[in-house]
């Protein structure tokens, strides 16, 4: 079913995935092979398994495992089981509450220049107008002053918005929720499979998601054999180590106060369906990061709120290339006096980094939460920054409603919505908004019940997403 033209297209993007991720090869002569195995799929598929086989460089310095043994043995000294404070179940609740809406909040008013824009383009376009910095959604004129927009435009700017539109960082959150309300914290990798592929439509995926739907289709028509279809996930994946996942994080930070471990071992279930290394490794951090923020309570602006990014670290492997990027983002972070400044700073560093690569992006959600003065100046400073705009605009949302709580988002930002929210899950159909928000509200509790009582965390190993047979670690 995979046309020569675009088995020639993936093995040429997977490969520059390779040498990114640390191994052994020579660009310019697989570029060449590729071209010399010309209509053959026979040298195709030799040239595919030879990426599976890869040795790493000599020099490469990290270690980045993918399963979730390795994963927790890499882990920081500080990294601890179970709830670090009794969770204060009914405060979670509102909190999660506020964190889903501002969420939504946040997605909406990035959406339509969700076009890898820069800071400096988006000022350069905005200033003109008078809506530089950013303080409210969008205006059709803005986008149009960027030269270019998202083709939600229509739907998502100020005076257009009359309900949530459907946006994948929303599908993801909702379906984090259905997953953990069906299976809890018993989720495996299989139970991810499955209610992907009754939920989310292909065209409404990108990347490694796309892929493994597709996979998962071809599977059940053949009638349960992966080992033809699992090779395009296993092998013909470019974008594995993208932002797709991490959009995945903040059901399962709402359900884990103060239990970050648990958070990130959720997180690490439904990213290994579709991601690899720095793609998990982002998602368990930001669903730390937001089970972590459980624990603060709207302090002063200053670097006590870096605390959460802080001790995040400790729950992901402590020698990757994204451990070592987080670590040096925070200390920019830390070292700026205000949000522009930690901007710079970063951009300066990590700008290779840019729409869906993540690295940037982690490190302007730290400058966000640090110079927010409340929910809705945080999701602005946050899309402000550029990127991928409507996704960690939502991220933020999460991040700054579980710090903040409820009464720290401007109604002016909710009534637009008419408390109203569309998805595109096949088997899901709340669209009040306010409901959803309590049911998702009730996840800590629901979760906090099942670890109180003991029931299975554990998570079956032969039930994986994607695999990594070279990886270290494994």
């Amino acid at each position: 079913m995979i046309t020569k033209t675009l088995y020639k297209e993936l093995l040429t993007m997977t490969a520059r995935d390779k040498v990114e991720q640390g191994y052994d090869l020579d660009l310019e002569v697989f570029d060449q092979a590729v071209a010399k195995a010309a209509d053959s799929l026979d040298a195709l598929d030799k040239l595919a398994d030879d990426l599976l086989v890869l040795p790493f460089r000599k020099d490469w310095p990290y270690e980045e495992p993918n399963d979730w043994p390795c994963i927790r043995a890499a882990m920081g000294d500080g990294a601890k089981e179970g709830y670090l404070a009794s969770p204060d179940l009914e405060q979670a609740d509102v909190r999660v509450r506020a964190a889903f809406v501002a969420s939504v909040c946040g997605c909406i008013l990035g959406k339509p220049i969700e076009v890898r824009p820069t800071l400096d383009e988006l000022k350069q376009a905005f200033e003109p107008l008078g809506e530089w910095p950013i303080r409210d959604y969008v205006t059709e004129a803005c986008s149009k002053a960027l030269g270019r927009w998202h083709w939600t435009m229509p739907y998502t700017t100020r005076g257009n918005i009359t309900h949530a539109f459907p946006d994948d960082d929303i599908n993801y959150t909702v379906l984090g929720m259905v997953l953990l309300e069906k299976y809890g914290i018993g989720l495996n990798v299989e139970n991810v499979r499955q209610e992907w592929g009754m939920n989310i439509p292909p065209f409404f995926t990108w990347g490694p998601e796309r892929i493994q739907i597709i996979n998962t289709a071809l599977h059940s028509v053949r009638g349960g054999d992966r080992e033809i279809t699992s090779r395009w996930t296993n092998t013909l994946n470019p974008g594995s180590e993208l932002c797709g996942a991490v959009i995945r994080a903040d059901a399962y930070g709402y359900a884990c106060p103060g239990n970050p471990m648990l958070a990130s071992r959720l997180a690490w279930v439904d990213a290994s369906f579709t991601h690899l290394r720095t793609g998990i490794y982002a998602t368990q951090y930001v669903a730390a990061v937001i089970a972590l923020c459980f624990l603060l309570d709207g302090t002063e602006l200053g670097n006590d709120r870096l605390m959460p990014f802080e001790q995040a670290l400790d729950y992901i492997p402590q020698n990757t290339r994204f451990s070592h990027i987080v670590r040096d983002s925070l200390e920019r972070v830390r070292c700026s006096d205000d949000w522009l400044e930690g901007y710079g700073s970063i951009h300066e560093k990590y700008k290779e980094y840019a729409h869906c690569q993540v690295y940037q992006e982690i490190g302007t959600l730290m400058n966000t939460l640090k110079f927010a003065e409340d929910v809705g100046d945080g999701i602005c400073k946050q899309v402000c920054q550029g990127n991928d705009t409507d996704s960690f605009g939502a991220t933020s949302g999460s991040i700054l409603g579980v710090f903040f709580g409820p009464g720290h988002l401007e109604e002016r930002w909710t009534q637009p919505l008419n408390n109203e929210i569309h998805t595109m899950l096949a088997d899901f159909y709340e669209q009040n908004l306010t409901r959803l928000a309590e049911r998702m509200g009730r996840l800590p509790a629901h979760i906090h019940e099942q670890v109180e009582h003991g029931q299975s965390s554990a998570t079956p190993q032969d039930e994986g997403g994607m695999e990594a047979p070279n990886e270290i670690g494994s």
